[in-house]
């Protein structure tokens, strides 16, 4: 009897922890959703580890960065025990999303706190090349990024920007050395992306600086 008791006892723990635990579970990412860093941190602090990834693989701070939910990141980032560069299934880190975003302020604290402003593929600055903000294309690039990574495509933040980024991000990744000659996979120039972006000026512009110096 005391051992069918006993049984019944943890039986009734462990059931209870694992309701608990679903229940903490859906509450985290609902309140990074709602910029609820009350809720965040009362999880945090019954020992929710702020690093668990939502059925996407995507985690909190990556969550917190698309949604534009600052009180929650700033409750992310205080906690001693965060991966602030943590990447997805597919490689994106936190600063790509706040680079896509343009949050500059976010994307400034997170390289402070020492995310890499640099990898192999798509890379923070392809991100901030497609996105809003000129002033985080100059923050990566000042910080070290290269000026013309490769993505899979063989497209360059040049390209990108030229198409659908902001306009004033194309001269400030020309004055760190980005190349208007180089080619993506299919062939296609920074100047052939402004084109299909209909930016037919911006096109022509960058047409001259591919040209030999006795043509233009």
């Amino acid at each position: 009897m005391r051992i069918w008791l006993r049984t019944a006892f943890y039986l009734y723990i462990f059931i209870g922890f694992s309701i608990s635990s679903a229940g903490a579970y859906e509450d985290f990412f609902k309140a990074v959703a709602l910029d609820s860093a009350q809720m965040v941190n009362g999880l945090l602090e019954r020992g929710f580890d702020p690093n668990t990834l939502d059925p996407k693989g995507q985690s909190a701070l990556f969550l917190a960065m698309r949604e534009d939910s600052p009180k929650v990141a700033a409750a992310l980032l205080a906690h001693p025990g965060i991966r602030d560069d943590q990447a997805n299934s597919v490689g994106e880190t936190p600063l790509m999303m706040a680079a896509l975003k343009g949050r500059l302020e976010w994307a400034q604290r997170l390289v402070d706190r020492g995310a890499r402003v640099d990898k192999d593929g798509w890379t923070p600055l392809h991100y901030a090349a497609t996105g809003p903000e000129p002033r985080v294309v100059s923050l990566l690039l000042e910080r070290g990024a290269r000026p013309d990574p490769l993505a899979p495509s063989g497209a360059t933040p040049l390209m990108l920007a030229a198409r659908q980024g902001a306009i004033d991000a194309v001269p400030l990744l020309l004055e760190h050395g980005a190349d208007p000659r180089l080619r993506d996979q299919r062939g296609l120039s920074a100047a052939d992306y402004a084109r299909s972006g209909g930016r037919d000026a911006l096109a022509a512009k960058l047409d001259a600086l591919t040209r030999p110096r006795s043509s233009q």
